[in-house]
């Protein structure tokens, strides 16, 4: 006949313990008393969400003395922007469209809180047809001659 085994005995085993249940403190006082040799550590910064620590230059910003701000646009450039934009009987809204902006951007170029963007002032210019980059400003602008 066949060679199987009808009294064959299975033996079912415990999983083994997860390490976060080896970390607690009865495991680790239980391994103690059985004489497993334990290695404790206590980790610098464990468990905060720290990524970089404190720079080396910190005193050096404490020192300083400049209130740091990005730089607007000037008052007379936006002048100029709202002076031009009224010129060519535009909206806010109108320019905005013209220059693939948001009619906000336009809004902030002209009360001076918006950076200055080079693309953005430049696409101005050229719907306005005034300079308001350079030396000088407020001049009509002059498509370059073609060849």
């Amino acid at each position: 006949m066949s060679e199987s085994d009808w009294d064959t005995v299975t033996v079912l085993r415990k999983k083994a313990p997860k390490a976060s249940t080896l970390k607690t403190e009865t495991a680790v006082n239980q391994a103690r008393r059985q004489g497993i040799p334990v290695e404790t550590t206590q980790k610098y910064n464990a468990g905060t969400n720290k990524q970089h620590s404190a720079t080396k230059n910190t005193a050096k910003l404490d020192r300083e003395t400049d209130e740091l701000r990005h730089k607007t646009v000037n008052a007379s450039v936006a002048k100029l922007i709202m002076q031009g934009r009224q010129a060519k009987g535009l909206s806010q809204k109108d320019l905005a469209t013209k220059i693939c902006e948001k009619p906000q951007i336009v809004n902030d170029y002209e009360a001076g809180r918006g950076i200055p963007n080079n693309l953005i002032l430049g696409k101005i210019e050229r719907v306005i047809g005034m300079k308001l980059r350079g030396k000088d400003i407020g001049t009509p602008l002059v498509p370059p001659a073609k060849k």
